[in-house]
């Protein structure tokens, strides 16, 4: 997917209403106040170390790519670390599911509140691997 691709599906959720129950297409998840979608995710398999390395290189340019842009349409983002969250989370709190899976996945997210909503966007980088996976949040619930 393109950057454009990525903005204009932001715009979307941004807009969209959230569904009364939980539903899932393609790579968005949505459910009562939220809207959450993988922009980037790693589902490849890679044999070769060359392969992992392109991986990743992609996933981190299209991450600062949206977040130059996003920035210039919303102004500089909040960097929120998750850290708390996921000690929170592993200590049994209950995490409302628009930021769950984000929290558990991610170290930090770049945050904007845009109205009455809240835009996150989320890097995973695992330390082995290709692992890198960009996401977006858009949620009327506030953060953890």
């Amino acid at each position: 997917m393109t950057t454009a691709h990525h903005l204009r599906l932001i715009d979307g959720m941004r807009t969209r209403k959230f569904p009364a129950e939980r539903i899932r297409s393609g790579s968005e998840v949505s459910g009562p106040g939220y809207h959450t979608a993988s922009l980037h995710a790693d589902i490849e398999h890679w044999d070769d170390e060359v392969g992992r390395l392109e991986h990743r290189t992609q996933c981190l340019a299209e991450h600062d790519a949206l977040l130059t842009l996003l920035t210039g349409r919303w102004g500089e983002p909040q960097t929120v670390s998750l850290w708390t969250a996921q000690e929170r989370m592993m200590a049994g709190e209950e995490v409302p599911e628009a930021w769950a899976e984000t929290v558990a996945g991610c170290e930090y997210l770049q945050l904007w509140q845009i109205e009455d909503r809240w835009v996150a966007m989320g890097l995973y980088l695992a330390e082995e691997g290709p692992g890198c996976e960009l996401s977006v949040v858009v949620t009327e619930i506030d953060p953890p």
